[in-house]
């Protein structure tokens, strides 16, 4: 499935498919929480999306890319000689974005003083720039994400407790790659088909053996990593199916068996998916609640998609 750029066929996506799309109906603020590389910003883009917000701006701030003396200026916005280099009025994000939508990415790395601000504006609904002392009105839906926990921040004084509490009135959970595990070849596929142009060899898909490493593999990284890691791989694959040996920093997690059951190479996802669930139950001898806690997937959905592969007649 794809939907607003997100790629997934996994039951933990299709949760924050169907949360997401709830919360875009509202205005209230939304904590998007999840590990770096996960898809927060997908997210966060699919809420501005599928909102009444959608022909508006959706502007975006990376709070970590910039030096803690920039932020501020960065929010807000300043007015002609609010510091030295400051001979214009300019206008901030929050203005920016007008009556759309503002994603503050890594918002655990504002500093103290900003945190303060930045209250007082989501309580007061104005801001003023720097500078400056003429309220502006704030029309802007906020969404915040982090890859840090927030409530641990806020326990060790890190993080403003009133500022938590404000950004955390709807929270989206992104569960990380080794979660979603049937989601890997679909992602993987996608990004072939991205990074094409740039191999060599014409690379049209993965190997068996090369599929089965990147599933059993955790993704410390995330989605990210697996992009980079495709995008290289076309790059240097010497045919036109991605092996193991196409992947080095896999390569210890390729299977211990030497057969790499060949024939299997050029399957269709449906079948490949199949197939990881196969080798999951016979992994866990037919333990179904074992093999969906290991797919990432609850024993309904897998009890599903067994009962729906005998209907076509296949074994499992």
């Amino acid at each position: 499935m794809s939907v607003s750029r997100l790629i997934f066929q996994s039951r933990a996506m299709l949760d924050v498919l169907q949360q997401a799309r709830l919360f875009a109906r509202t205005g209230a603020t939304v904590l998007i929480c999840g590990e770096s590389g996960s898809g927060k910003e997908l997210v966060a883009q699919m809420l501005h999306d599928e909102s009444h917000r959608s022909g508006l701006p959706y502007v975006r701030l990376n709070c970590a890319a910039l030096a803690e003396s920039l932020v501020e200026s960065e929010l807000f916005g300043h007015e002609p000689g609010a510091f030295t280099g400051a001979v214009a009025r300019r206008q901030g994000k929050f203005e920016a974005a007008g009556g759309g939508t503002l994603f503050l990415d890594e918002i655990s790395e504002v500093s103290p003083a900003v945190q303060s601000k930045l209250l007082r504006v989501l309580e007061e609904s104005e801001f003023e720039r720097v500078g400056g002392n003429a309220p502006q009105p704030v029309e802007a839906r906020v969404i915040a994400a982090t890859n840090r926990p927030l409530p641990e921040l806020v326990r060790s004084g890190r993080f403003r407790p009133d500022l938590f509490y404000r950004l955390d009135v709807l929270r989206i959970e992104v569960p990380p790659l080794r979660d979603r595990i049937e989601d890997i070849p679909l992602l993987a596929q996608h990004f072939v088909e991205r990074f094409r142009s740039d191999s060599p060899n014409g690379v049209r898909g993965f190997t068996t053996a090369a599929l089965r490493a990147l599933t059993e593999y955790d993704w410390p990284g995330n989605v990210r990593q697996l992009r980079n890691l495709v995008h290289r791989s076309c790059i240097v694959a010497r045919k036109d199916l991605i092996d193991v040996a196409d992947l080095p920093r896999l390569e210890c997690l390729a299977p211990s068996e030497d057969e790499e059951d060949s024939e299997l190479d050029g399957l269709s996802l449906a079948e490949i998916e199949r197939r990881v669930i196969l080798q999951r139950l016979e992994k866990h001898q037919g333990n179904k609640s074992a093999a969906a806690a290991a797919l990432g997937v609850t024993p309904r959905t897998l009890r599903n998609k067994v009962n729906e592969y005998r209907r076509l007649g296949f074994a499992c």
